[in-house]
């Protein structure tokens, strides 16, 4: 019996164009990390964000935190917050610098980082002598953390926040763009995001002389001298022009993206409305999610695992919500601050097919699949 055609959680999507701006970076020989498709592609995310800030493209997002991070000043034996329910690609960077993770759990309504946990862990760290250098909250997903809360409680603090926006390209807070409300944003241009450059990322700053600090480090870091001189550790996180050619065509195509996966939602969340033993994650008022990916929550481990599984019989991929990176190994000795919703939403939630180019014929079949295990 001849094996259904795969579909995939979140493949590429590619438009028109792309191919053009790639043939023109080869055609004028611009196959370097510097070159017309870089300050092009900066300059359309500029304009998308709608923003005063800067944009350096890199070659991935976990570089750009990385990027953020040494900008802040994160240094060896520093402590860094980070939300746990994320992947582990955005505490890593704290691990580069020497510093130390401190793990923040969820609320229930985003599923990102709990205002209150947050300000709990700060004034814990303060007492004892350690206040942490920087935050790093997600909008996982694609749905907005909440972000006055947790920039209040920043403020009050003075502590500077990264705001990982790797799956959230598209998405808005009260009407102002995910990536430009906080300190340093970062965008995520990896295969499985909503645009890609294959591989890819962007680091959003406030100020000029900040992303030029960030583009001297990502090139490693190299004096102005006519010879090869360096002060300082550099990187080689600059992305080339080749990539930049396909983000340029993929911005071209963001908002029909955009508009594509939150119809996948929609189409799931009515397709799926007779079942009261799997809830969707809402938008509260104010929250414009791109939904990234479209996820579920069941009422149990088991209802979770006959979902994943059949599906996985008929050759569709699924995967399980995040593990909290308190639970990971990597990280058993770190301090967290938890409350259980991370650990329920792995332990039940389920991330179905969501990509863009997903077909009514695909969906269809997803819930050919999906009913019956849920009766």
């Amino acid at each position: 019996m001849p094996t259904k055609n795969k579909i995939y959680l979140s493949s590429p999507h590619l438009g028109k164009n792309e191919q053009n701006y790639v043939s023109e970076a080869f055609a004028t020989n611009w196959i370097a990390p510097l070159g017309p498709n870089i300050t092009a592609f900066e300059d359309d995310i500029k304009t998308y964000l709608g923003s005063k800030n800067e944009v350096a493209v890199l070659s991935s997002g976990t570089a750009a935190i990385h990027l953020a991070l040494d900008l802040i000043g994160v240094r060896k034996g520093d402590e860094v917050i980070c939300q746990s329910f994320t992947f582990s690609a955005s505490a890593n960077p704290i691990l580069y610098l020497g510093a130390t993770p401190i793990f923040v759990d969820s609320e229930k309504e985003t599923w990102n980082m709990s205002p209150e946990l947050l300000e709990f862990a700060i004034k814990d760290r303060i007492k004892k002598g350690k206040k942490p250098k920087a935050i790093i909250a997600v909008h996982l997903y694609g749905m907005p953390y909440k972000a006055d809360e947790i920039h209040a409680i920043a403020s009050q603090y003075e502590i500077p926040i990264i705001e990982d926006s790797a799956e959230a390209l598209g998405s808005m807070y009260k009407n102002q763009a995910c990536g430009i409300l906080s300190d340093f944003g970062i965008f995520s241009f990896n295969g499985n995001k909503i645009i890609t450059t294959s591989a890819g990322g962007a680091l959003i700053t406030k100020t000029k002389n900040l992303k030029e600090k960030a583009v001297f480090l990502a090139t490693q870091a190299r004096d102005d001298a006519p010879h090869y001189q360096h002060s300082q550790i550099g990187y080689n996180y600059r992305m080339s022009n080749v990539l930049a050619g396909i983000g340029r065509g993929q911005m071209e195509v963001l908002n029909q993206r955009v508009l594509a996966r939150r119809a996948n939602y929609e189409f799931y969340k009515e397709g799926l409305a007779a079942f009261d033993n799997i809830e969707f994650l809402e938008e509260p008022t104010g929250f414009y999610s791109n939904r990234w990916l479209t996820c579920i929550k069941t009422d149990r481990y088991e209802t979770r695992e006959t979902l994943r599984l059949a599906l996985l019989d008929d050759n569709i991929e699924a995967r399980p919500l995040w593990k909290p990176l308190h639970k990971q190994p990597l990280f058993k000795d770190c301090l967290s601050f938890t409350n259980g919703t991370s650990e329920e939403l792995f332990e039940k939630g389920l991330c179905l097919p969501s990509g863009s180019n997903l077909t009514k014929t695909d969906l269809n079949r997803i819930l050919e699949i999906l009913i019956p295990s849920l009766k």
